[in-house]
């Protein structure tokens, strides 16, 4: 047994967890797929609700000193620091779940994640505080990456090796499903918002609810998964799978290879993520007449359209296998990235083709991209190798995304935008062309 497996029984805290839970007589194994789901929908809706306000709110808030395109560019610069504080987060809490245990750790990282949300409603803008107001900003973007770095519990990792050979993308794909739940509240609040009040309410106090609502998830999800990652039946599976914290440098020494092939595999489905979320909410906003109200209606239908396609790839993914599936995406993505431009730019009718076509594939994609090289990590350093795969992705995939496809677009014309998407869906059928171990584990 690992040494690491002594952080489940490390506190106090997580004694009385179990006591408390044991009048439940333990946690159903279906129990899982609820605290996964229910704990990537509030990481989601965090993101998507700062995202939607770095697009429609921070640029006049905190940059009202530059023209619309320059405050947004400056917005989605500030967006991309939560990524790169991410890995530091993962440092951080990594230590804290080996000295402490899972239990102190996400309840760490959970209420520091909802409490730099939460006080990112209070932000002054410039008016107030002038120029302070885009370091406050910064500083809580970079608690915020710091926070989701230590949210990671290992379930999603427990449900997928726990499942039956034949339904690993079945269950593979039950993560996955935060981020259209998460997209289609946070898309509906901001519209609610944006349509029942003047454009000066919202602006001066309208757009901070969605952040307030963010804190009252991130609770929920705190009870959802402490009820099960504490209970004596869980960290026995926990331990079984080996799926506790090993140290981080000597497990990027002994797993890099891996790490890196794990972070390009999904490369296409995390930059597609944004060009069909963040990005094309920036051009609407900076070079159409269109409300945007309207165009997050139009994302909440994506948004529904890209739950579905998570669902069926479960499906296709258990036919043909993850690999393959992931293969054939990012070659339907790499044609979509080539149509893109012109659908988004092809007024009414291109726009919801583009949102419905771009989240059809992202849905096939982005629903088995979770971890699809775990199996290649040695048992003893899996969790922390999953850990620093999922920061070192979204890093590379998707950190910069909104920043560097508008200002390609601006240079270079919308086309640029299909030319950036394009590079990611070669960067991940080169990577799972490399990944020769998982094509011998994985139809």
């Amino acid at each position: 047994m690992n040494s690491g497996a002594i952080a489940f029984t490390s506190t106090p805290l997580e004694d009385d967890a179990r006591k408390i839970n044991a009048r439940d007589h333990g946690v159903a194994p279906g129990d899982i797929s609820i605290g996964v789901i229910i704990g990537r929908t509030s990481e989601f809706f965090d993101f998507f609700v700062y995202a939607i306000a770095s697009v429609i709110v921070f640029p006049n808030l905190v940059f009202p000193y530059v023209d619309a395109l320059t405050g947004t560019l400056y917005s989605f610069a500030i967006f991309s620091v939560a990524f790169i504080a991410r890995p530091i987060g993962s440092l951080i809490f990594m230590t804290i779940d080996r000295r402490y245990g899972r239990g102190t750790k996400l309840t760490g990282a959970l209420f520091l994640l909802g409490t730099s949300t939460v006080a990112i409603a209070f932000l002054p803008g410039y008016e107030t505080i002038g120029h302070y107001a885009a370091v406050v900003l910064v500083a809580l973007r970079a608690l915020q990456g710091i926070a989701l770095g230590g949210t990671w519990d290992g379930l999603a990792s427990l449900l997928s090796l726990n499942a039956p050979q034949q339904q690993r993308g079945w269950y593979a794909m039950v993560p996955q499903l935060g981020a259209p739940l998460a997209l289609l509240v946070a898309s509906g609040l901001f519209a609610f918002f944006l349509v029942n009040m003047s454009s000066q309410d919202f602006l001066d106090w309208g757009w901070r609810y969605p952040f307030f609502v963010a804190f009252a998830i991130n609770v929920v999800a705190l009870f959802a998964r402490l009820r099960i990652v504490v209970t004596h039946e869980f960290a026995r599976l926990f331990e079984q799978r080996d799926l506790v914290p090993s140290p981080v440098l000597p497990t990027v020494k002994k797993e890099g290879r891996n790490i890196i092939i794990g972070a390009f595999a999904p490369l296409a489905s995390f930059a597609l993520f944004h060009m069909v979320t963040v990005f094309p909410l920036s051009w609407v906003a900076l070079y159409t007449d269109q409300p945007i109200e309207r165009f997050l209606i139009i994302e909440m239908i994506g948004a529904s359209v890209g739950l579905l396609a998570i669902v069926v790839s479960g499906f296709i993914a258990d036919q043909i296998g993850r690999r393959s599936l992931l293969g054939w995406s990012a070659g339907g993505i790499a044609v979509f990235a080539l149509m893109a431009p012109l659908l988004l730019n092809g007024g009414d009718l291109g726009e919801v083709a583009f949102m419905i076509l771009g989240f059809m594939l992202l849905g096939l994609s982005f629903g088995q991209s979770s971890g699809v090289v775990a199996s290649n990590f040695s048992t003893e350093a899996r969790y922390t190798s999953s850990a620093l795969t999922s920061d070192l992705a979204w890093l590379v995939g998707a950190g910069f995304a909104p920043l560097v496809a508008l200002a390609l677009s601006v240079r270079f014309g919308l086309a640029a935008s299909g030319a950036y998407l394009l590079s990611g869906a070669v960067a991940t059928m080169v990577a799972l062309y490399v990944n020769k171990e998982l094509a011998g584990r994985d139809r």
